[in-house]
C-alpha cells in the first residue's frame, strides 16, 4: 500500500470514528435531558449537527421548526442563501470558536462545537430568533429580497403572519444563552472522551478480556502479542476484531487510555510532566507529548495551565 492510500485509509477510519461518537452523543440521555432543559428554559430550539453534514435544514423534530423557516425554505434563493449563511458559520466557528451570525431575514444563527482532541465532532445549534422586534419596514425588506413579484398573494400573507409570529430576544440575554451552550459543549466534549475508550455495549468476550488486561497493565509495555494471547486470539484475527468492536486500532486505544490517565495527573501541579509521562506508561517523554497533542489538541504543560486556571477562578 503506497503512503497516499494509508493516508487515505486513516483518514476514513478517523472520520468513521468520529461518526460513531457523534451517534452515541446524539442519542445519550445526557444530550436529551440537556436539550429539553435547554429548550424549556431558553424557548430556543437545540440540535446536535454532526460535523461533516453539508445539510443544514431544519430537522424532524417539530419542536426545532420556526414557521417562518418552513416557509422561506421553499423559495429557492431563500434556501441558497440560508445554506450560504451555515457555510460562512460554521468556517468561523472551526477558526474561531462558539459563533453566531444573522441570516438575511434577521434571524439568529448560532453554533457551539463539540470537539474530540483537535477535531470536531458536532455543533449544537440555535437560533431562529430575531435579535429585534419584526416591523412592517422589516417585512417588506424580506419580501423585496426574496422577490415579491415571484410570490403568490396567498403565500405573501402566510409569510407575513409567520414573520410576525416569530420570537425577539435582546442579544446580551441571547448571548447569555449561547454562553450556556458553550458550557454544555464542553461537558459533552468530555463525555465524547470517556466515549472514546469506553465499552459499546455488547461486544466479543475476547475483546473484554483483553480491554480488562490493558487497564491492569497501562503502566507497562503492551505489545499486540501478548495482548492477543490474553485475547486467546491470532494476532491478525485480535486486530481485526479489536478494530470492528471499538473502532479503534490497539495502538490508539492503548494511547487514548493513558492520556486520559494523564489528564487526572495533570491536575496534581507537585508533579513533574516527565515523571507523569514514565509512571503512565511512555517511553519518554517526546512520545507523551506527541500523543497528548494528537489527542487533546494541546500539549500537557498547557493543558494543566488552563485547567488549574479554570480550578482557581
Amino acid at each position: 500500500m503506497s503512503h497516499g492510500e494509508n493516508t487515505l485509509l486513516k483518514n476514513h477510519s478517523h472520520k468513521s470514528f468520529l461518526h460513531s461518537l457523534f451517534e452515541r452523543l446524539f442519542h445519550s440521555e445526557r444530550y436529551t435531558i440537556y436539550q429539553d432543559a435547554f429548550r424549556a428554559a431558553t424557548g430556543l430550539p437545540l440540535r446536535l449537527v454532526v460535523a461533516d453534514t453539508d445539510c443544514w435544514c431544519i430537522d424532524d423534530q417539530s419542536i426545532n421548526r420556526s414557521p417562518f423557516c418552513e416557509i422561506i425554505k421553499l423559495c429557492k434563493s431563500a434556501c441558497h442563501a440560508c445554506i450560504e449563511v451555515n457555510a460562512r458559520l460554521m468556517k468561523e466557528v472551526e477558526s474561531n470558536g462558539p459563533a453566531t451570525c444573522n441570516c438575511f431575514a434577521g434571524l439568529y444563527a448560532s453554533a457551539v462545537p463539540i470537539k474530540l482532541g483537535a477535531s470536531i465532532i458536532a455543533y449544537l445549534r440555535t437560533g431562529q430568533v430575531f435579535s429585534r422586534v419584526p416591523d412592517a419596514h422589516s417585512f417588506e425588506d424580506v419580501l423585496a429580497l426574496l422577490g415579491k413579484k415571484n410570490i403568490p398573494a396567498t403565500e405573501v400573507e402566510l409569510l407575513r403572519e409567520a414573520y410576525f409570529q416569530t420570537r425577539a430576544m435582546e442579544p446580551q440575554r441571547y448571548q447569555s444563552m449561547v454562553t450556556l451552550l458553550s458550557s454544555f459543549a464542553e461537558q459533552l466534549s468530555l463525555y465524547a472522551e470517556q466515549l472514546s475508550i469506553i465499552d459499546q455495549g455488547s461486544e466479543p468476550a475476547a475483546i473484554a478480556k483483553a480491554k480488562k488486561y490493558i487497564h491492569a497493565h497501562l503502566d507497562q509495555a503492551l505489545p499486540l502479542g501478548e495482548v492477543a494471547r490474553v485475547a486467546s486470539l491470532s494476532e491478525s484475527h485480535f486486530c481485526r476484531l479489536f478494530k470492528d468492536s471499538t473502532n479503534l486500532t490497539l495502538t490508539d486505544y492503548i494511547n487514548r487510555c493513558r492520556i486520559e490517565w494523564a489528564k487526572r495527573e495533570l491536575l496534581r501541579p507537585q508533579v513533574r510532566v516527565s515523571e507523569i509521562a514514565y509512571q503512565i506508561g511512555y517511553q519518554s517523554l517526546s512520545q507523551f507529548n506527541r500523543s497528548f497533542v494528537r489527542i487533546t489538541g494541546t500539549s500537557p504543560t498547557a493543558f494543566r495551565r488552563e485547567q488549574l486556571k479554570r480550578a482557581a477562578s
